[in-house]
């Protein structure tokens, strides 16, 4: 059974001091240890990129549009672009989950309340066995809650129903097993 890592948004425009996001260096990190697994396990790697509209901190070609230099992809590596909070929707990312026999997706980055959440719904209605990082995905806070809260929300209701739960140390075991 092939497992894929879906790495959701990890771009430099969300890294900005200007208006940091929730935790943005454990994120990084707790990423990049996932990774590193993750490859040793011969896991999938797809890295998702976001293409924001012109003057968007991620708009196509800009430096904020790139993956964060942290995670850099390997040439191996598959990347894909979206335009709308789910992965799934006018991207080749089923068909290539299909054509690497895939079965199960970890699914980590930004931003909870969107790309994340969308993304693991709609895994799950494809029919994928789905894992969510819960401390490797972040946001910012809204007006109305803070983004420990959205990010609390968001584990607790997509927690056991459309995706299994996993802290990053315990899915870094569990990859460290698999290569053993």
């Amino acid at each position: 059974m092939t497992i894929a890592l879906l790495i959701l948004d990890l771009q430099v425009g969300n890294f900005v001091e200007s208006a940091p996001i929730f935790q943005g260096d454990l994120l990084l990190e707790n990423t990049k240890k996932i990774l590193y697994e993750a490859r040793k396990a011969n896991c999938k790697v797809i890295y998702i990129q976001n293409m924001g509209g012109k003057d968007d901190p991620d708009e196509p070609g800009s430096e904020g549009w790139e993956i964060h230099p942290k995670i850099k992809p390997q040439m191996k590596e598959s990347i894909l672009q979206k335009t709308t909070p789910d992965s799934f929707h006018k991207t080749n990312l089923d068909k290539l989950l299909k054509s690497m026999s895939t079965k199960e997706v970890i699914v980590l980055g930004l931003q909870t309340e969107y790309c994340i959440d969308t993304t693991i719904r709609r895994a799950f209605s494809l029919g994928y066995n789905v894992t969510l990082v819960k401390d490797c995905h972040s946001t910012w806070s809204s007006k109305n809650l803070s983004a420990s809260q959205i990010i609390d929300h968001h584990n607790s209701i997509l927690d056991g129903y459309f995706a299994k739960l996993t802290s990053a140390d315990e899915l870094l075991l569990k990859l460290s097993t698999i290569h053993s």
